[in-house]
């Protein structure tokens, strides 16, 4: 039971710390629209999903201590980050959308939302880290993948209620009214965080 607590509570805060996935939500959800922003949540929790998949297989420990192997995956992920920006900060077109509509196809946005997750050092490391070090190498298989299900559906949920909240017709209209100076925030946003995730080391 304490076990169970504790990869809970550590689910919940890690779920509901802002970061790269909270702002790629609110970018798909304002701009796309409700369907596409749960779709991206989708993406997210699936990403999850992959990381609990190869750390109960034990590749997760590997990667966790293998430095080339994690720089890989921060390249890839700041890199990913800073072209995501770079693209939103620097578009000059406005986009005429139909807030009852989206413009954005269900596997860009599932694509945008896994990729965003699975290739975010710091989510390789809450998962691998929670299992590594909250759970015990001797519980049970199958509630290991429980716990795994646990934190992709905790993923899911949340995010699913952010891209609720920014794709409301109100909130977004008026985001999308401003959608070039939020573009640019957003941009700024993302840029960052993929520069901080390149430059900042990751504990282990």
């Amino acid at each position: 039971m304490t076990e169970l607590i504790a990869v809970a509570i550590i689910t919940i805060l890690a779920v509901i710390s802002p970061g790269a996935d909270f702002v790629m939500i609110t970018r798909t959800s304002y701009l796309y629209g409700r369907r596409a922003g749960i779709v991206a949540a989708f993406g997210i929790a699936s990403g999850i999903l992959v990381h609990a998949a190869y750390t109960i297989l034990g590749i997760g420990i590997l990667i966790a201590h293998s430095p080339n192997i994690l720089l890989a995956i921060k390249i890839a992920g700041a890199a990913y980050l800073l072209y995501i920006g770079y693209k939103t900060m620097t578009s000059k077109m406005e986009m005429n959308v139909d807030i009852n509509s989206s413009k954005n196809t269900p596997l860009i946005s599932f694509r945008m939302g896994f990729l965003t997750n699975v290739l975010n050092p710091k989510s390789t490391l809450f998962v691998v880290s929670t299992f590594t070090q909250i759970i015990s190498p001797s519980t049970d298989i199958r509630l290991q993948i429980g716990y795994g299900i646990f934190m992709s559906l905790m993923h899911l949920i949340w995010f699913m209620g952010v891209a609720v909240f920014f794709s409301h017709h109100k909130l977004r209209a008026t985001m999308l009214e401003k959608q070039t100076i939020l573009n640019r925030i957003i941009g700024i946003i993302l840029m960052g965080l993929g520069v901080s995730l390149g430059v900042i080391p990751i504990a282990n």
